[in-house]
């Protein structure tokens, strides 16, 4: 059975909002700084894989532990790799063609100099000195051709060097690891090897009414109280308001981030927010008096809708 959870999870939160703004609305009365139910999440989470097909060579983390952008993870077996770096900075470092060139110009441009001077006293002829000039030239030609083949030895250097690189898997950015899937020996393909997650800062979900449409900007704070013991309340900042309103539910998402420089908060806790805003409470048609009785929060529960052939289909959050 397939569950859409990011959508049963909006589903829920809107269906607790919705009933505490019924509830006020039939009380008569505004739902002063009421706070919202919201969940606290990692800033990115990242399944790590390999470029390359390989083996397993050395696993470098376990689980939990932090890890900083660009550590080094886990290596893949390398030999050949390895091999090809060796050979190609061999040849990059080669100075021996070059020298031997240049030296060549030398002695064919002395050549030329006195071959000069010969045909000013009328040594030699014209065409003597035209051959010794083709030489220097030619000379000239082999010391360019020597520089070009060590420039192209170093750029081969530096993709066997990249290579190699792929077979060391890093972590994308600084954070935790969270999970670690495969073990030493085994084959990497498409699978990934590593999730992280990245909980410096975390990121706070809030669904929140429609009635309170307007009245958080991006930019404003928010008292945060995760639903951990002993823990204090916290400010997070709005970072994105949507611009789009659930109907079923008749509520939007509100994103906060929340600074966790020492990670003493784990990803994953529910939590309480309070923007400090009043509920306006909502005339009906025929208007809305005290004495008028409030709709009661009932628990949220699921059912599985299935299809006309019995088949199981999708989850489904429903109130009584």
């Amino acid at each position: 059975m397939k569950i859409e959870v990011g959508v049963v999870l909006h589903r829920v939160l809107g269906g607790l909002a919705m009933s505490l703004a019924v509830a006020a609305v039939g009380s008569g009365a505004a739902l002063a700084a009421q706070p919202l139910g919201c969940l606290i999440e990692p800033e990115q989470v990242a399944e790590v894989g390999s470029p390359v097909i390989g083996v397993i060579e050395a696993i470098q983390v376990e689980r939990g532990d932090r890890v900083s952008k660009g550590q080094v993870l886990a290596l893949l077996r390398g030999d050949v790799e390895r091999a090809a770096v060796g050979v190609a900075s061999s040849r990059a470092r080669a100075e021996a063609d070059e020298q031997a060139a240049r030296s060549n110009v030398a002695f064919a441009r002395q050549k030329l100099e006195r071959t000069q001077g010969l045909l000013e006293k009328k040594f030699i002829s014209e065409q003597a000195l035209d051959q010794v000039r083709t030489e220097y030239e030619v000379a000239e030609q082999r010391l360019v051709q020597a520089r070009e083949q060590k420039r192209v030895a170093q750029r081969e250097l530096g993709l066997a060097e990249a290579q190699l690189a792929q077979r060391s898997i890093r972590s994308p950015f600084d954070g935790v690891v969270a999970e670690r899937y495969l073990s030493v020996g085994e084959r990497v393909e498409e699978k990934p090897l590593f999730r992280v997650a990245k909980v410096d800062p975390l990121r706070v979900q809030v669904v929140v009414p429609a009635a309170l449409y307007g009245k958080i900007d991006t930019g404003a704070f928010a008292s945060v109280q995760p639903q951990l013991p002993e823990t204090a309340a916290v400010q997070a900042q709005v970072t994105l308001v949507d611009q789009l309103i659930d109907a079923p539910s008749n509520t939007f998402r509100v994103l906060l981030t929340l600074p966790n420089p020492d990670l003493r908060l784990p990803a994953g806790l529910r939590c309480q927010a309070d923007f400090g805003l009043d509920l306006p409470v909502l005339a009906g048609k025929h208007g809305v008096t005290p004495s008028s009785p409030a709709r009661p929060i009932r628990p949220t529960s699921f059912r599985t809708e299935e299809s006309n052939s019995g088949a199981p289909g999708r989850a489904l959050a429903r109130s009584y």
